[in-house]
């Protein structure tokens, strides 16, 4: 019984190795190479970064002509609208502009001092950055003004 015994367990082992040896030999092997696989994200397009440029006031009567000519800064976020500053005879301004309904050119521009005067100002862009237009303070004196360089 012994060796009956011992020549089952010689035989499953055996044929637990062949099984395993078999078994090793396997490996798949694709027929045709492809590229590994990718994945594209596609963002959506932000909104244009706004333009900032200068503007130039040039006395237009004789109560503009003491404060002579009058540097300014405009950001147009391209989306019809924009912000402005400027400091005419020690005084702060600061604004919006916005175009016109229905003119994709035409726009009004209103800023107030921090001494309680204000600025009314009407233009006409010929692009995003240059145009021309004329501005009004609140003590009557007339600029020209000039956007863009």
């Amino acid at each position: 019984m012994k060796i009956a015994l011992a020549s089952i367990r010689a035989l499953q082992l055996g044929a637990t190795c062949a099984a395993v040896s078999a078994l090793s030999g396997c490996y798949v092997v694709p027929m045709q190479s492809y590229p590994p696989a990718t994945s594209t994200m596609v963002m959506p397009a932000g909104p244009p970064p706004p333009l900032t440029f200068s503007a130039r006031l040039y006395p237009a009567n004789d109560l503009a002509t003491a404060y002579g000519m009058v540097a300014a800064v405009v950001t147009n976020d391209l989306n019809g609208r924009g912000h402005f500053s400027t400091a005419i005879n020690g005084e702060n301004f600061s604004g919006e502009a916005t175009r016109m309904a229905g003119s994709p050119r035409e726009g009004v521009a209103n800023g107030a001092g921090n001494r309680g005067s204000y600025l009314n100002c009407r233009y006409t862009m010929n692009s995003p950055t240059l145009g021309t237009g004329s501005c009004r303070m609140s003590n009557g004196a007339a600029f020209t003004m000039h956007v863009g360089s």
